[in-house]
């Protein structure tokens, strides 16, 4: 690294400066060159000055990043109220206004019928659809830089696999809506610490990113193993259904209940992942180059790990198995904002409370029935996958 400059894939770079020779005469006292006109202002940067200027980018740049985020907020605005209008009980935006505005104004002016349909059902269903969409979103941006590859999701340590298992468990024992969502959220943090723990047990010689992937495979593969022998104990009449449909996803029992403990997830965990997303950056260049700009890189990967799996089990828990969308969203934020994460990761989970709350109000619109969230976010994320994918081989 000395001497040159080492630019990592989120164009991030570590800049130094080469040491002066030790014949110089700046080492050995003699003669200083004559001035060349410039000033103390036209001194080499630090290389941690350096660092921050590349990551920073050009003035243009950053406007229109920032111009970038505030569309996303806007649109993610847009989205909520037009979501609040959509439904059987049909809404009007001057009707949705007025519920939304009732607490702070005092006025009744809505009827007891629209305001049990909105607070009930409606408002629970499209915030949870937002923070659900976010949560995957940010999850799955924090696991594509920790593990440095654009291929993982927020599946990849076990957790939804682990949530499902949970989630299963408890229609088979019938522990009613709450106890399945506590049991699919304890079962899905559950599967990551064991991934985590199998690979500190085994990879101490080895490479610990790869055997931390193999172990979440291996545990995710065998807690499918375990909801499918669920399922083959499940009442084929009653629980088989509701565990199949459970598992397709699907936000229709949503209540305002489920949304207190989904919430304070997603706020520990946007949290923990806000604070530590530029150290995202130094730890795409590499193990070794984080190490040497001073990152302790298994406290920050531990951690990044710890937050992205509680926004994981937590919207898994309350919506059930959401494909495609912590894989999709972080690459269309990237499309937008480039690979800084202290960007990258609020705009992906912007977009994805908008994708989310989109693909739902088509899920419950489009057809008399309403259509399981997972078929159609992989309808929609398989193709524009492959589209990214081919985009990306055109510029490289």
């Amino acid at each position: 690294m000395a001497g040159g400059s080492l630019v990592g894939a989120d164009g991030i770079a570590a800049v130094g400066a080469p040491p002066a020779a030790a014949g110089s005469p700046a080492m050995a006292g003699g003669p200083r060159p004559e001035s060349s006109g410039h000033t103390a202002a036209d001194a080499p940067a630090r290389p941690a000055e350096c660092v921050r200027r590349v990551v920073d980018g050009a003035p243009a740049a950053r406007r229109r990043k920032v111009l970038v985020l505030a569309a996303l907020t806007v649109l993610v605005a847009a989205s909520f109220l037009f979501s609040l209008t959509l439904g059987r009980y049909d809404m009007d935006f001057g009707q949705v206004l007025a519920l939304v505005a009732a607490p702070f104004s005092g006025a009744a002016d809505a009827s007891a019928a629209d305001a049990n349909v909105f607070l009930t059902i409606r408002l629970p269903r499209v915030l949870a659809a937002l923070v659900v969409g976010a949560a995957l979103s940010g999850a799955g941006c924090a696991f594509q830089g920790i593990f440095k590859n654009p291929m993982v999701s927020p599946d990849l340590l076990g957790a939804s696999a682990g949530a499902c298992f949970g989630a299963a468990l408890g229609i088979l024992l019938s522990f009613g809506s709450v106890g399945v969502e506590v049991a699919a959220f304890v079962a899905g943090v559950a599967a990551v610490l064991v991934s985590y723990g199998l690979s500190s047990v085994i990879g101490r010689r080895m490479g610990g990113v790869l055997v931390l992937v193999l172990s979440g495979l291996v545990v995710g593969n065998l807690f499918q193993a375990f909801t499918s022998a669920v399922k083959f104990l499940a009442d084929p009449n009653s629980q088989l259904p509701e565990i199949t449909f459970w598992l397709m996803g699907g936000l229709s029992s949503v209540r305002e209940g489920d949304l207190v403990g989904l919430l304070a997830a997603f706020a520990v965990g946007t949290v923990g992942i806000m604070v530590l997303r530029w150290r995202l950056n130094v730890m795409a260049l590499g193990d070794e180059e984080a190490l040497s700009l001073g990152v302790n890189v298994k406290r920050t990967r531990l951690a990044v790990i710890s937050c992205a799996t509680l926004l994981t089990s937590a919207s898994v828990a309350v919506a059930g198995m959401v494909g495609w969308v912590g894989l999709i969203v972080p690459h269309l934020a990237r499309f937008l904002v480039g690979s800084d994460h202290r960007v990258l990761v609020p705009a992906s989970m912007l977009l994805g409370g908008a994708f989310l709350m989109l693909v739902d109000d088509v899920c419950r619109s489009v057809y008399t029935t309403e259509i399981p969230l997972s078929i159609l976010t992989a309808i929609l994320g398989a193709p524009l996958f492959v589209y990214l994918v081919c985009r990306q081989r055109r510029t490289l």
